[in-house]
């Protein structure tokens, strides 16, 4: 393995292993598999980021992605915790962290309405945009479908495909 390789190897399990730890502290299975997910997805892309900058502020910024999609910040949504806490935590700078999540959130698309794979399944659930689908050119609530086409745009979302639904 090349000496480069080593050192992602070595900086993206470091970065893997702060932030899931917070996670596992503070947050749930569902939060853990999904920064683990994007961490993984930082350090395949060519050239990796997770090469440069401190490792801290890759995990919380990691974390941070992910939270603001999903309400981590909003004490009516559970799980929850401060953006303090999360600071205090990896001892980070709110601003280093912020920047780093743009950047994070940029890269891979993230954002409440468009793309649901960094989503919680909660999140999931609540969301009007994500439980509608269009038919002959309208937009309806999936809970208005037959059961049959409930289950074909829940497949269609498994394997990640949208689905329109045209009938005559």
């Amino acid at each position: 393995m090349s000496k480069e390789k080593e050192k992602l190897k070595e900086r993206t399990e470091k970065i893997k292993a702060l932030a899931t730890g917070f996670c596992a502290e503070k947050l749930d299975d569902e939060y853990f598999k999904l920064v683990e997910e994007v961490i993984g997805k930082l350090s395949r892309k060519r050239p990796s980021p997770l090469l440069r900058g401190r490792e801290e502020i890759w995990a919380a910024g990691a974390v941070h992605a992910i939270g603001q999609i999903n309400f981590l910040y909003d004490k009516s949504f559970e799980p929850y915790v401060s953006l303090e806490e999360l600071h205090e935590y990896f001892g980070t700078k709110k601003s280093s962290v912020g920047n780093k999540a743009a950047e994070i959130r940029k890269m891979f698309k993230m954002d409440r309405f468009t793309n649901f794979d960094f989503m919680t399944d909660s999140m999931k659930d609540t969301n009007p945009i994500y439980n509608s689908v269009m038919v002959n050119g309208f937009i309806v609530s999936v809970s208005s479908l037959p059961p049959e086409y409930q289950q074909m745009v829940k497949e269609a979302r498994a394997e990640g495909r949208d689905i329109q639904f045209h009938t005559k």
